[in-house]
């Protein structure tokens, strides 16, 4: 096997599928990455079992085959070559020869048999959606994916497609973040995907309006992206039942700009996070949001105006989990909707319905 390409290239494909690379495999082939270098291909590949990704970039082949390299040495070694053509040769012993016009590399591969085979998905009518827009509907739910395995399809993320509106809904027990958009199908779809998987996803997409084509079936779904693929497992079991636990009353509303919001929160969490529980109240009044925390450290108080209509509430959150709210809404203004200082707050948009968010609030002694 012998080829030459660009270190630029070479290390961004690198970069990608190093992402799918656990430095704790049960299987020791898979701490590497798959190369495969045919038909004026080089072609990457990292698998974890759970997720795989495949990268492939233009190269010189001068002559076909297939290796396994250690994936931390080998991708430390090409992100620091200069910015050249690389010259990489593999010998029948699987010793890999790195070359550039100034640099000599010789580390120790792996016979590639053992390597096992990413899932095939079937490419039958793919969803198409842009890749900007996948980006931000998972960047702005994938916080609220529950860490905790005792619940293991809460770990990922409800994929819905139906009539042309595809939802991404993530849930932890504490809170829920709904994000919807348009997509190019009439398919009916309704499937988990690892919040890993979605993470990465959105780490390797462009923030760009081309398209990336999702194919699924029973067990996995394909993330398609041209010089790109991602293979995943699905998880299995039934998702619950979100729209039951959204109010669709409340008894108290405040009118935010939630950037302002946030900046306010994110300030009187310098002293809320020092303290047990990441602890912030809000005191609802008339014209503005009165925020306060205290720890052994000291206590902070700001004021945020708003819009209110019903009654004055008082009601404490973790300030963190509100953060991560707001900083997915962005920069627009927002409703909030309280019913009892027990009870859930539902973030909605002024118009619309592309996004809501829900959180719980912390008991206090009131």
């Amino acid at each position: 096997m012998k080829f030459i390409c660009s270190q630029k290239k070479l290390s961004e494909s690198i970069n990608t599928v190093q992402k799918a690379i656990s430095s704790r495999s049960t299987l020791p082939i898979l701490e590497g990455i798959y190369l495969k270098a045919y038909k004026g291909v080089l072609k990457l590949i990292g698998n974890d079992l759970d997720i795989g990704i495949e990268c492939f970039l233009d190269a010189n082949i001068l002559q076909e085959g297939a290796v396994v390299i250690p994936s931390r040495i080998f991708g430390d070694i090409i992100r620091r070559l200069p910015d050249d053509q690389v010259e990489i040769e593999v010998s029948d012993k699987y010793v890999v020869s790195i070359k550039t016009s100034s640099s000599h590399f010789e580390i120790q591969g792996i016979q590639p048999d053992e390597y096992p085979d990413l899932k095939n998905v079937e490419e039958n009518d793919p969803v198409e959606i842009e890749q900007n827009l996948l980006k931000q509907m998972i960047q702005n739910t994938i916080f609220a994916v529950a860490t905790d395995e005792t619940r293991p399809v809460l770990t990922g993320g409800l994929v819905e497609i139906k009539d042309g509106n595809i939802n991404i809904v993530c849930l932890d027990g504490y809170r829920l973040a709904i994000r919807r958009g348009k997509v190019e199908s009439s398919k009916e779809i309704d499937v988990i995907i690892p919040g890993k998987t979605l993470n990465e996803i959105s780490r390797i997409i462009e923030d760009s309006d081309e398209k990336i084509s999702i194919s699924i079936d029973d067990k996995h779904v394909l993330f398609d992206m041209g010089y790109t693929r991602v293979i995943s497992r699905l998880l299995s079991g039934e998702f619950i039942n979100y729209t039951q636990i959204i109010p669709q009353e409340y008894k108290t509303r405040i009118k935010a700009d939630a950037k302002v919001l946030y900046s306010a929160i994110e300030r009187a969490s310098l002293l809320a996070r020092e303290g047990r529980n990441n602890l912030i109240k809000l005191n609802i009044k008339e014209d503005k949001l009165v925020i306060n925390s205290n720890s052994e450290l000291g206590t902070a108080h700001e004021e945020v105006p708003v819009e209110m209509e019903g009654k004055e509430m008082l009601i404490a959150f973790n300030a963190r989990y509100f953060m991560d709210i707001l900083k997915g809404i962005g920069n627009e203004e927002v409703y909030i909707d309280f019913t009892t200082n027990v009870s859930p707050c539902v973030f909605r948009p002024l118009e619309g319905d592309n996004f809501t968010y829900l959180l719980l609030p912390v008991r206090i002694s009131v």
